[in-house]
């Protein structure tokens, strides 16, 4: 009986306090929030912007060639008695200096025999001009009864021609021989740097081998390759206008600011047969630097960074590139609002768009990259000792016990 009670008053110990329970979380205080944020506009940078007249840099890359490249060769066969000092791989050699001499006493043999032969035609002529003489004053005896091919066969002249002939050919053979002796000494046909030698003292040569290489020292080109559309804003000789100027660079081997100047000299008439691009030659005077040491030197084949002085563009606003977004607009922050501007762009180089409408001169560009673009949205710039508001937050507790 004792158990029996124990456990009723248990159960209504827990049903009770069950119920206080309950009373106490359905008459608990809820918490509101109120300004807890504060709405601010993005801040942002700008930047002004100018019109004027800009001439682009159009940059490509390029391949080092020389504008006069030949390989020595030689019109006479013969052995090399005399090679000399500068004519070697790297040597510096002046127009019309000799470098390789072949045995000459052949041709000199040959030019003897030739002059004989020339005297020996003189000779001829001489003697056949006294037998024209006597022919003549035969002539005068019978004048009346010899007329055309016969007074020519009694004056001798299929002799005399024959003669004559024999002659010119004497002489002929006369300049083939002095020609072929000059031709033992091999000089240089310009002022030329020196790629490669194949031959040396000693070596027998034939008509038309392959002596050596050399390169003229006056220009050398570097082929460029650029966009078709650009062609139209770089300038060539044939132009009413001074042909573009150019800046060469190797970026690998250079320091950053060195650099040799050079300008546009033609267009190639082709295009790559990969990329599809047109190719310019880009002439650069004294490229060995040989008239000036303090200039960098440029290698035969080195692949070279080109930057090109394109035609001068009129009235446009020159702007980074850096702040161009998609599909060719531009972010403005007018009335503290961001506008999203379409503009016309005539040219982009590596760095700068040039536009020619959609921006004015007071308008500034929002350089901030953003994560919210929309037009209206507020914007406001960083003034000068102006701190960012950290959004305190407030609560009020409504409701309460009953």
């Amino acid at each position: 009986m004792n158990s029996k009670k124990t456990l009723i008053i248990s159960v209504i110990i827990l049903l009770v306090a069950a119920g206080v329970t309950l009373i106490i979380f359905s008459t608990e205080p809820k918490a509101k929030r109120e300004g807890a944020t504060k709405q601010t506009a993005m801040l942002v940078d700008v930047v002004g912007v100018d019109r004027g007249n800009f001439r682009p840099a159009i940059v490509a890359t390029g391949v080092v060639v020389a504008e006069q490249d030949v390989n020595l060769s030689s019109q006479v066969e013969g052995e090399v008695i005399f090679r000399s000092d500068v004519f070697t791989p790297g040597g510096f050699v002046k127009k019309g200096e000799t470098l390789l001499r072949i045995n000459s006493a052949d041709y000199k043999n040959a030019l003897q025999m030739r002059q004989s032969e020339l005297h020996q035609a003189q000779a001829d002529l001489d003697m056949e001009m006294g037998r024209q003489q006597v022919a003549k004053q035969d002539l005068e005896l019978v004048s009346d009864a010899l007329k055309g091919q016969n007074q020519s066969l009694v004056l001798r002249e299929p002799q005399l021609n024959a003669v004559k002939a024999r002659i010119e050919s004497a002489e002929a053979s006369v300049r083939q021989a002095e020609l072929d002796l000059s031709r033992t000494n091999i000089r240089a046909p310009f002022d030329a740097h020196i790629i490669s030698r194949n031959v040396n003292i000693g070596s027998q040569v034939a008509r038309g081998e392959n002596l050596g290489r050399l390169v003229g020292i006056e220009h050398y080109w570097v082929e460029t390759s650029v966009p078709l559309a650009k062609l139209r804003w770089i300038s060539f000789p044939d132009d009413h206008e001074k042909a573009s100027k150019a800046k060469v660079r190797n970026r690998s081997a250079w320091a950053e600011d060195e650099f040799r100047t050079g300008q546009v000299s033609r267009l190639i008439g082709s295009l790559e047969n990969q990329t599809r691009l047109a190719r310019i030659l880009v002439e650069v005077s004294d490229p060995l630097a040989t008239k000036n040491s303090g200039e960098q030197p440029l290698i035969l084949g080195a692949f070279m960074d080109v930057s090109i002085q394109g035609k001068e563009i009129p009235d446009v606003i020159r702007l980074s590139r850096d702040y161009l977004r998609a599909n060719q607009t531009v972010w403005v922050m007018e009335d503290k609002k961001l506008q999203i501007r379409d503009v016309d762009i005539i040219f982009q180089d590596a760095n700068y768009a040039y536009i020619k409408e959609g921006l004015s001169t007071t308008d500034q560009v929002v350089t901030t990259n953003l994560s919210t673009v929309v037009n209206g949205v507020s914007l406001r710039t960083e003034s000068k000792g102006e701190q960012q508001s950290s959004g305190d937050s407030e609560f009020q507790m409504e409701g309460g016990n009953e």
